[in-house]
């Protein structure tokens, strides 16, 4: 029994070294999605028209890989058709359409600060629905990261907010809290690829029939799309976005979640708003001022307080069975 919780102990300490530099690579892939969309709606498109361009080129990229995957197994679809609809039109379509909508009136790397408190919101919602009560940890960590939301929005010096660009990013905070749900279901049976396949298919549909019919406005332009290093053509972002901070970022977050489970992929995944601010700055010159910094700086500490005041799973080794007890040795006794 002991060589089992060995061998569980080694598996789990092998996904996470595995898992680690995917959950990184995923989170710098997602991260630079926000500064190649915010130059082509400098250029004319519509945030409708940028993430419908995203997420179809990704979805056409994985579509071969995700058959591949299924092998003729179509029945796993139907048996998860909740949770694609939900991942492809929730998670994916819906997040991505909030953040663009946020980047297109504010700066990158705030915009997707505020998608990252979604942590919190996940133990409000499970506070008020559960009644599952936070910790003084989590509590705490709330109120640090609400301090530096205020400091980051510019608030206190009296600068203009602008409350459309809060609404859209607040949207995009519930869709990476159900992102970071869904990818951490392990016993759907769906490969990795499909389930992102799959999403990103449907959510692309879901986006071409609001457009459509009219309900998501859609306009584009094939100017070149100038940034801070240069102008380029307009199919350069747009496959940016789509292969490498679509398609291989959610192939990558879904395997990594998979391998670490949702707090620590979580966590690793704050990656990203560095990612963010890195592109930010180099496709568009855009930086946080040192009262902004000092508020992002808050808003992450506070957010890994929270994560720190959540229950810890249980660790491999709990759930191995303890040897049983060997009998007492009951010595014969001699006979006078």
């Amino acid at each position: 029994m002991s060589t089992m919780a060995n061998d569980t102990v080694a598996t789990a300490a092998s996904g996470v070294r595995l898992g680690l530099p995917l959950a990184i690579g995923a989170a710098f892939a997602f991260g630079m999605s926000g500064g190649w969309a915010r130059g082509l709606m400098d250029a004319g498109w519509t945030p409708g028209a940028a993430v419908t361009a995203r997420i179809s080129v990704a979805a056409l990229v994985l579509l071969i890989p995700t058959i591949l995957s299924l092998r003729g197994r179509w029945g796993l679809l139907r048996r998860n058709i909740g949770l694609i609809a939900a991942y492809g039109l929730l998670a994916v379509a819906a997040t991505q359409f909030f953040y663009f909508q946020a980047v297109a009136v504010m700066d990158v790397g705030i915009a997707l600060l505020i998608e990252y408190t979604a942590p919190i919101a996940v133990i409000l919602w499970l506070w008020l629905r559960r009644g599952e009560r936070p910790s003084r940890r989590s509590i705490l960590g709330a109120v640090i990261a609400f301090v530096g939301l205020v400091l980051m929005l510019d608030i206190v010096t009296g600068a203009e907010v602008n409350a459309a660009g809060i609404l859209w990013a607040l949207g995009a905070m519930v869709g990476a809290a159900t992102y970071f749900l869904l990818s951490a279901k392990a016993d759907t049976g769906l490969p990795p690829v499909a389930l992102a396949g799959s999403g990103l298919l449907l959510g692309a549909f879901g986006l071409i029939v609001a457009g459509a019919v009219g309900v998501l406005p859609i306009a584009w332009s094939t100017d070149g799309i100038a940034y801070r290093f240069g102008t380029v053509p307009w199919f350069v972002p747009v496959l940016a976005m789509g292969v490498l901070a679509t398609a291989l970022a959610y192939l990558l977050g879904i395997a990594s979640t998979r391998m670490l489970g949702s707090r620590l992929a979580s966590f690793v995944a704050l990656a990203e708003v560095v990612a963010a601010l890195l592109f930010g700055w180099l496709l568009l010159g855009q930086l946080p001022d040192l009262l902004q910094a000092l508020g992002g700086v808050l808003v992450l500490a506070g957010v890994v307080v929270v994560k720190l005041g959540e229950p810890v799973p249980a660790t491999a080794a709990e759930f191995v069975e303890p040897l049983p007890e060997a009998p007492p040795v009951v010595k014969p006794q001699r006979s006078l």
